[in-house]
């Protein structure tokens, strides 16, 4: 049955969450070095040598928590406030709001770079690396809650998708990565048969300079041709921005469930969590809430906090 939009909101959410968690335990490993992908669960094998032995199963990230900073900010202001949203994002990193447990146990090194900027006086909207080796996946990791808010046009969400990215992450790849993304989620939440193709339309029609047609395939081309193995510039499942999506892309189009998308996201190495993260609140998006198994809903901690927010946002597009 082909979910309900509120299904599809919660599938959005709960997806990324899960996904985020899903990856903690197999992060910064090598595929070669990962379980058979039928058993990659919230608890891996007795014998794998898990990431984050501290932290238990269940519990989701950084990408997990700095999403629930922007969907905090957005329902609590009614708009993109890129400054509330760096101080909810240093909060998070000093005190670990929106994290389960009080814990921050892994942040980016951008991001790490970029809150000490603001903390230091410099404008959230400045912040954000601009040079090539900063365009990795920091803010498109958090970006979801953009698009399961958003209301306005396509280049609004565009040009939001973009600044929002600006608080940590500046280069053009990371902000056309971000755009492009929430383009994606908004298509898929609207039920589009084509959502990525859709996607790159609406991004050529925007009428600012970051999204002109050379810079779309510049900086985010190679993410829709097919990568010649060995190229290490592409191997998906990195913490590079393009690598991000392409396997999001890819997995998406394959069209499987949630279970078997997610299991794939990781199956990748490397960057699990946020790869995770970002493939499963797409696909939980695509095929609702129910789809996610309920092993893994009744495992994810911290449903006390994001709850609350998750009905925010039902009233918030009940009672726009």
């Amino acid at each position: 049955m082909t979910p309900s939009f509120e299904s599809r909101l919660r599938g959005g959410l709960w997806g990324l969450l899960v996904g985020d968690a899903l990856g903690v335990p197999y992060e910064f490993t090598a595929p070669e070095e990962l379980p058979a992908l039928g058993d990659i669960d919230m608890v891996p094998p007795a014998d794998f040598p898990r990431a984050h032995q501290g932290v238990p199963p269940g519990t989701w990230s950084d990408d997990g928590a700095q999403a629930l900073c922007l969907l905090a900010s957005l329902l609590e202001h009614g708009r993109l406030d890129l400054d509330d949203l760096a101080r909810r994002l240093c909060r998070w990193r000093r005190e670990g709001e929106w994290t389960v447990d009080g814990n921050v146990f892994d942040v980016g090194v951008q991001t790490e770079r970029s809150l000490r900027a603001f903390a230091a006086g410099r404008p959230a909207s400045e912040c954000g690396g601009k040079a090539e080796h900063t365009n990795g996946n920091g803010s498109l990791m958090r970006v979801l809650p953009l698009a399961l808010w958003h209301q306005g046009s396509d280049d609004e969400l565009i040009s939001d998708a973009m600044r929002q990215s600006r608080v940590t992450h500046a280069h053009p790849t990371a902000l056309v990565g971000c755009a492009l993304y929430c383009v994606v989620a908004r298509r898929i939440l609207a039920g589009a048969p084509h959502p990525w193709a859709e996607a790159l339309h609406a991004l050529s029609a925007y009428p600012g300079p970051e999204l002109a047609p050379d810079v779309v395939a510049g900086v985010l081309g190679a993410s829709f041709r097919s990568i010649p193995v060995g190229d290490a510039e592409f191997v998906l499942g990195t913490g590079y921005v393009v690598s991000t999506v392409h396997a999001a892309k890819q997995i998406l189009q394959e069209g499987v469930w949630y279970e078997a998308s997610v299991r794939q996201a990781i199956a990748f190495g490397h960057d699990t969590d946020t790869t995770a993260c970002v493939v499963g609140g797409l696909v939980g998006l695509r095929d609702g809430v129910e789809a996610i198994p309920t092993r893994w809903r009744t495992t994810l901690r911290g449903g006390e906090l994001f709850a609350p927010l998750l009905d925010r946002l039902l009233t918030h597009w009940k009672y726009p």
